[in-house]
């Protein structure tokens, strides 16, 4: 974004006083007018100075949170017509700002040196995603020491491999990251909870634990053929990123959410000859973001609304798709129209592959950790993110907590508050 149509955007602020963008809006609280204000005045390092009392994802949240039902959404001049660009003007904080060599450390540096008096303390924060990386940052400027466990050879969790690069650039994230790291924080990779870590282990070495290590496993529609080959995960595919040869093929992907809106383009872009889309509800009620929808029917992808899967046919590998058409009905006690099923009205496509976008749950193995569940495998916690062991909290969407990259990352920052009064009394 050019210097000139950055303030245009910045000047198009009313710095409201009630602040509806950040008290409503913003999951993280960010004072919005006021590091608008900053930018109107090109006070980046200002502008980004504010930015980091209440968050360390700047140039991420940005560029890919869901604004509009988000900050952007309860922005006063959305009323009438447009609302503020928040998420272009954070995003260019945070590159102005880098690029000038501002750094968290720059603003952290004088909590960090009146918390040495906690430099003992020591926490393992289990999971590099969002949650983790924004509990890691905050327990650094409280003088914690942190040590984050991550089960890959990188970290950043979804930031890294569940949002495709042409969304999120590996640069920013990286730059991220490592203004998170100069915080002292350490990193041990390969480590795997479960595997190759225990929690018992852990438990006995550090004054807390922090888990944060998402709920990354595919919801599966329970439908006939969801076994054959050629059906996929789509939080899987991203995160390991093993693709099958889609040149020339079919590919139907069920879901209505962004991470459906990302599979879909990754795949016409690796080749798919056809990529349909196929949702249960209407458009208006797709929860990805609008300019992600919009984004994937300029690249070509087709989107059957208010159809649902009866079954996947194949022998041994997919090659057809039992589908049927829904109406939506509004029954008592649902805010949203539910989807119901047309009888007779069922027909059949073709199919090379399926990936199922469906949302996410906890892996298996936190059955075994030995912390109370929800029905769903989300750990529960307490209104300060303990477990039903109190030594260890947990946060993000392992926790059930709501799936944007801002939620997660609020409950990292606010985890870290309870987790610092935890470790301080002991």
């Amino acid at each position: 974004m050019e210097k000139n149509e950055m303030l245009e955007k910045a000047n198009y602020c009313l710095n409201c006083k009630i602040k509806p963008c950040s008290k409503k809006g913003c999951p993280l609280n960010n004072d919005i007018p006021e590091f608008i204000k900053c930018v109107k005045e090109e006070n980046f390092e200002e502008a980004y100075k504010i930015l980091s009392k209440t968050t360390v994802l700047q140039g991420i949240c940005g560029r890919v949170c869901p604004h509009m039902s988000q900050c952007q959404g309860s922005c006063v001049r959305g009323i009438k017509g447009q609302p503020v660009s928040i998420g272009d003007l954070e995003a260019y904080v945070f590159d102005k700002a880098t690029s000038q060599g501002v750094t968290l450390l720059d603003c952290y540096k004088e909590d960090m040196e009146a918390n040495k008096k906690n430099n003992n303390k020591k926490v393992a924060v289990v999971g590099s995603g969002p949650a983790g990386l924004a509990c890691a940052a905050f327990l650094a400027k409280a003088g914690v020491k942190v040590t984050i466990y991550e089960k890959h050879n990188y970290i950043g969790g979804l930031l890294v491999h569940g949002i495709p690069e042409f969304r999120l650039s590996r640069e920013t994230i990286q730059k991220t990251i490592q203004m998170i790291l100069d915080l002292g924080v350490e990193v041990k990779y390969n480590a795997e909870l479960n595997k190759n870590i225990k929690l018992q282990d852990l438990e006995n070495e550090y004054d807390a634990i922090f888990l944060a290590f998402g709920a990354n496993a595919s919801s599966k529609m329970g439908v006939e053929g969801e076994n054959l080959n050629g059906v996929y995960g789509g939080n899987e595919l991203l995160e390991f990123n093993l693709h099958p040869n889609y040149k020339g093929k079919t590919v139907s992907v069920i879901g209505g959410g962004n991470v459906a809106m990302d599979c879909s383009r990754i795949v016409k872009r690796l080749g798919a000859k056809d990529v349909k889309v196929i949702y249960r509800r209407s458009r208006e009620e797709m929860p990805a973001e609008p300019k992600e929808v919009e984004d994937a029917i300029n690249e070509g992808i087709e989107f059957l609304y208010q159809n649902n899967i009866v079954k996947i046919i194949g022998n041994d590998k997919v090659e057809k798709l039992e589908l049927i058409k829904t109406k939506l009905v509004q029954k008592e006690g649902e805010t949203r129209k539910v989807p119901v099923n047309e009888e007779g009205s069922n027909y059949i496509i073709n199919s090379d592959y399926v990936i199922m976008a469906l949302g996410a749950k906890p892996e298996k193995f936190v059955q075994d950790l030995g912390l109370e569940l929800d029905k769903r495998n989300h750990i529960l916690v307490n209104e300060k993110f303990q477990t039903s062991n109190p030594k260890i909290f947990a946060g993000g969407d392992l926790a059930g907590q709501k799936g944007t990259i801002a939620w997660a990352a609020k409950s990292g920052r606010d985890a870290a508050e309870h987790i610092v009064e935890f470790v301080t009394k002991m």
